[in-house]
């Protein structure tokens, strides 16, 4: 039986984090074996904010050394640079002309970021879930591993590919896949070490508010240290206690305990004793991948060999549907 294909991706835009690891990359390289599966470096969607051209080339071998990493598989799984598949970017655009602009105007992440930015926000920004869309859709995915924050534009995706398929396409052959979304449900939302009811984010100015992946045992040790919590006696799962609530599940996450096994362990601790638990079951937990990102970024020519490999498995797909859908649009198209 052919394997269900999975389609991801990370931006390039500063180290990964902790939240990112355990909330999807972990569970990309548990699952990998059961898919056939495409992990791409979105350096496309890296520019719909305010970027640093000097370390976008920089970010993306870094994203694309810490898949590797983090123990994605190239038996299993294909990584590639979005921008290095042209497809994306043109079919984002056929996407645009088919999609109604109110469906982008309710998007929450483009509201909320919006506001961040003012008048200097981009039509990129709006535009982020097309190209996302056009992303998942090139690549008849069967599922998508999607964070609690994406499943709208999951839901979006799913939108225009009805709608696509509805206009352009027939009941028995249509012209793209319809996507389900991949949620794991442990880990899937790590929480700000600043504050404890927003999400952890690469994008938070305040480095303390994340643990990076290749951040220093000294570095990790500091942050914990002075990561947010509360003055109430015992520590527990509990809802509004949001930073011990976080700081528990990450620590139950990283040694693989249940919710129970924590609560047996630690009920009785206070902060000055739980905080170097958690520490170095961190440091434990990342050692693995710094070496092994360390081992991968030594050897230019071997990432560089990967990503041209991922390059071209993912236009060997991604053009074939491309040229579906141009087909359904009525393109005219001259074969060599």
């Amino acid at each position: 039986m052919t394997k269900k294909r999975v389609l991801s991706g990370v931006q390039p835009t500063g180290n990964l984090h902790i939240g990112n690891y355990l909330g999807a990359i972990r569970n990309w390289v548990e699952l990998q074996p059961n898919y056939d599966n495409f992990f791409c470096v979105v350096d496309l969607h890296a520019i719909t904010v305010p970027h640093n051209p000097a370390t976008l080339a920089q970010d993306t071998y870094t994203i694309a050394a810490l898949y590797l990493a983090c123990g994605i598989d190239l038996n299993y799984s294909t990584i590639f640079v979005q921008s290095h598949v042209s497809a994306h970017s043109e079919l984002a655009w056929l996407l645009n002309c088919v999609t109604p602009l109110n469906w982008l105007e309710r998007m929450i992440q483009f509201k909320e970021k919006a506001i961040k930015q003012g008048e200097n926000v981009s039509v990129g920004l709006l535009d982020y879930p097309i190209l996302m869309a056009a992303d998942i859709l090139l690549y008849d995915a069967d599922q998508v591993p999607v964070g609690e924050d994406q499943k709208q534009h999951l839901e979006l995706t799913r939108d225009i590919a009805i709608r696509f398929n509805d206009k352009f396409g027939e009941e028995k052959n249509p012209i793209f896949k319809i996507p389900e979304p991949l949620i794991r449900q442990e880990g899937a939302r790590i929480m700000s070490l600043a504050d404890g009811t927003k999400k952890m984010s690469k994008s938070d100015p305040s480095p303390l508010s994340r643990i990076s992946l290749l951040d220093s045992s000294d570095d990790i040790q500091k942050k914990i240290k002075k990561c947010k919590t509360d003055t109430i006696m015992g520590l527990n799962f509990a809802n509004d206690r949001p930073e011990c609530n976080n700081l528990l599940g990450l620590y139950g996450i990283l040694t693989e305990k249940t919710k129970e096994e924590v609560i047996l362990e630690c009920s009785d601790m206070g902060w000055g004793k739980f905080k170097p638990l958690l520490t170095d079951a961190i440091i434990n937990a990342l050692t693995p991948i710094q070496t092994k990102y360390n081992e991968i970024m030594t050897d230019k020519n071997y990432l560089d060999s990967v990503l041209k490999e991922g390059k071209e498995k993912a236009e060997s797909v991604a053009n074939i549907t491309l040229k579906r859908v141009k087909d359904a649009l009525g393109y005219l198209i001259i074969t060599s």
